[in-house]
């Protein structure tokens, strides 16, 4: 039977440190999945949808949970969507995505692969991680075949009852036929995965369980396997906010999409009550050392913030990266120079300040440039721009927004 979590003393090495870590929302089946994890290894899979060149820090919960994985003795199996990207999952989502051709998927998922190696061990082991494609049989599939072996499994009664699809009908909003296919090609993988690679486990954010569900289901009703389920809670910062989005954008995990230097800075500014929470799953980082910084308190959290802005940026992009961006931090903020790792702008004789802000990124919109300066937030080489001044780039200018984020202007 189906069922959300039901225990919280696990036995297996893998229940254990997902949930001291806080990695657990729902399970299908606790005891049946701790029991499994026991005596064996457990296969374990999450599809990764290539809808841009990058992953973005919200996807990272999920990429850390195939590590703990694989640190548990388990084997991870990172799925590409090169398949169900060419339809879009429409989980939660307020339109249908837009339709991406099959080379723009392709030079997206070679450009996500790279992030993987940072995070997981690949190679023919048995607990190696692998990445597969579900292009290699969604793009093959006959669609009458599919439709009597597989479609009869899917009841569209219990589909227009999660809460993903409600969500788009509560709305009135159009949810296509084709997006409405792909919580079955969801299905169809976990199936697949069974086959392929012995899976029997699917991990996925909380807007998946529906999804999970129908997958384990399937892999009952047409091979008779037992698979599990297990999701992981929404990632909310303190103030209720969605993680991972900025007044910049998306934090994007590739260093070509985001510097390791903005990189570093997003963690370094989380709020004080965020700390524990985000050393927790996002670090490797001991749990009692964990307690101990998480304590801290007044302006010794900030020691605590630096970190987990160094043991985050580490994983993502290698320690030499994270020791630059500290370094470019301490230089700006303590002692008030430039680093090398700041983002930069090459500017051939002037500049106005609101373009400055604007192309170093610091700023969205002229507007918000202008915003920020009649507020006295904007600086030039420290010193307070009440207006938009024309700035003469004759050696290196350092240009801030605030007390947080500040860049190069070079000639």
């Amino acid at each position: 039977m189906l069922t959300a979590r039901a225990m919280t003393e696990y036995r297996s090495e893998l229940l254990r440190s997902l949930d001291e870590r806080g990695f657990i929302h729902q399970l299908t089946d606790a005891e049946g999945l701790d029991a499994l994890a026991q005596k064996q290894v457990v296969p374990g899979y999450i599809g990764f949808d290539a809808t841009a060149p990058s992953l973005h820090v919200g996807s990272l919960i999920q990429i850390m949970i195939l590590r703990r994985l694989q640190q548990a003795g388990h084997k991870p199996i990172v799925l590409m969507g090169g398949g169900t990207s060419k339809i879009g999952d429409p989980s939660f989502k307020d339109e249908a995505r837009k339709l991406l051709d099959a080379d723009t998927i392709n030079a997206n998922i070679a450009s996500i692969k790279r992030a993987f190696e940072r995070f997981l061990t690949f190679g023919d082991g048995p607990t190696d991680a692998i990445m597969l494609d579900n292009a290699e049989w969604l793009d093959r599939l006959e669609y009458i075949p599919f439709l009597r072996e597989i479609g009869q499994h899917f009841s569209v009664n219990r589909m227009l009852s999660f809460d993903s699809v409600k969500l788009r009908m509560d709305r009135e909003q159009s949810l296509s036929f084709l997006e409405f296919n792909y919580m079955i090609l969801q299905g169809y993988d976990f199936l697949e995965l069974s086959r392929r690679a012995d899976c029997r486990l699917q991990l996925g954010g909380s807007d998946q369980w529906g999804n999970i569900v129908n997958g384990i289901e399937l892999c009952r009703r047409v091979d008779g396997t037992q698979a599990f389920g297990l999701t992981t809670p929404l990632i909310t910062t303190a103030d209720g906010g969605k993680m991972g989005k900025t007044e910049k954008g998306a934090v994007w995990l590739n260093a070509d999409q985001l510097s390791p230097y903005d990189y570093w800075q997003f963690w370094r500014n989380a709020q004080d009550a965020d700390v524990g929470k985000f050393l927790r799953r996002f670090t490797d980082l001991p749990l009692d050392e964990i307690e101990r910084l998480e304590a801290l308190g007044g302006a010794e959290i900030n020691e605590a913030k630096k970190v987990l802005a160094d043991a985050a940026t580490a994983m993502a992009h290698g320690e030499e990266a994270a020791r630059e961006a500290a370094e470019t931090a301490r230089l700006t903020f303590e002692e008030g120079a430039s680093g090398e790792a700041l983002p930069t702008l090459k500017v051939e004789g002037e500049i106005s300040l609101v373009e400055a802000l604007i192309g170093l990124g610091l700023c969205g919109s002229k507007n918000e440039a202008r915003r920020l300066i009649a507020q006295g937030g904007a600086r030039v080489d420290g010193e307070a721009a009440g207006e938009d001044v024309a700035i003469a780039v004759t050696g290196d200018v350092r240009v801030s927004a605030g007390k947080k984020k500040h860049g190069l202007l070079t000639p």
